[in-house]
């Protein structure tokens, strides 16, 4: 669910929110921000997930390392202390976004449980107590795989398409756009932080100019949740150490995404098999591919392991090589 893009803005203000306070389990967040600064119609109000979180009695007292297995959906990786971890919201986060900064001695602060809601509640709260439109996001820091440092993200949404999809358009040498599709609540998630900073006890900030991204009062739009890459898509679900043992074990076929074609695995496998091994596809469906192990029990045994560690790397999940006839290997799709 995304918008087309609009003409760009002639000019983005960001406004750092002071004066907030401390907030507290059961707050008015939409009451504070809006006595704390002056919102208009087709503001941007962004709001770190730090304070939703306070408000919404999401403070426990415990270790970082005590609560971080009930956020955990999915270890992506882990080094020494460090895990990168899938949130139950589907969020790759370090730590699932479990924070001991600005919170007392002991205590950490969790994630909302539904940062969309959250934006929603805000968003709705502020229309009602001040007669504004405003779209709101709920915003965490991440940092990203391929880059060192982090940035802001928005986590949580309302009232904006979060995605511009520029695709079939043509850029100005006439290239047809195919996939091009802008985050732009993650953009505005990171102009908003340039002026909130982290030391700074600014946990909001107002990005003005975007008016023509704020939709109509009541529509919310998809939510961050749209932003959210879905597993059978995702190619890098895994560590490479931790995708290399999963395929050893054959423990977790989600950390490979979609499966690979059928041809594939054909050619794939024939690659690996060397002269042991009679790879073919069978059927008309494409979803099934056979091997017959042929050589001694001890060719067999080198080339089953080998040939099942990398069809589940691949994303398909093994059958056979049990029972009666051992020689024989049946391949699927590991996800439908």
């Amino acid at each position: 669910m995304s918008a087309r893009p609009g003409r760009a803005p002639e000019q983005l203000v960001c406004l750092p929110v002071t004066g907030l306070g401390e907030v507290t389990e059961g707050a008015d967040l939409a009451a504070l921000l809006a006595g704390a600064v002056a919102l208009q119609d087709g503001d941007v109000l962004v709001v770190t997930s730090k304070v939703v979180s306070k408000a919404e009695g999401r403070v426990r007292p415990a270790k970082r390392e005590e609560v971080l297995a009930e956020e955990t959906d999915r270890t992506v990786a882990s080094r020494g202390r460090t895990s990168i971890v899938r949130t139950h919201h589907g969020l790759v986060l370090a730590a699932a976004g479990v924070d001991a900064s600005n919170t007392d001695t002991d205590t950490v602060v969790l994630l909302p449980r539904d940062p969309d809601a959250s934006a929603r509640r805000i968003r709705e709260a502020l229309a009602r107590g001040i007669g504004r439109n405003v779209a709101v996001l709920v915003t965490d820091t991440a940092g990203r795989a391929w880059r060192t440092g982090q940035t802001d993200i928005a986590i949580g949404a309302a009232g904006l398409d979060v995605l511009q999809d520029y695709s079939g358009r043509t850029d100005p040498h006439g290239n047809e756009l195919e996939v091009t599709a802008p985050a732009v609540a993650d953009e505005l998630a990171a102009a908003a932080d340039l002026v909130k900073r982290k030391l700074d006890r600014r946990p909001a900030a107002v990005v003005r100019g975007m008016s023509g991204l704020v939709l109509v009062p009541g529509r919310h739009g998809p939510g961050a949740a749209a932003l959210v890459r879905d597993e059978t898509q995702d190619m890098f679900g895994l560590g490479a150490r931790e995708a290399v043992l999963s395929a050893l074990h054959e423990d977790d076929p989600r950390g490979f995404g979609l499966p690979c074609t059928a041809l594939e695995l054909v050619v794939q496998l024939s690659a690996l098999a060397e002269q042991t091994v009679d790879v073919r596809l069978e059927g008309t469906d494409n979803r099934t591919v056979t091997a017959r192990l042929r050589g001694t029990e001890r060719e067999q045994g080198a080339a089953d392991a080998r040939l099942r560690t990398a069809a589940f790397a691949l994303g398909w999940r093994t059958e056979g090589g049990t029972g009666e006839d051992r020689a024989l290997l049946r391949f699927r799709p590991a996800t439908p």
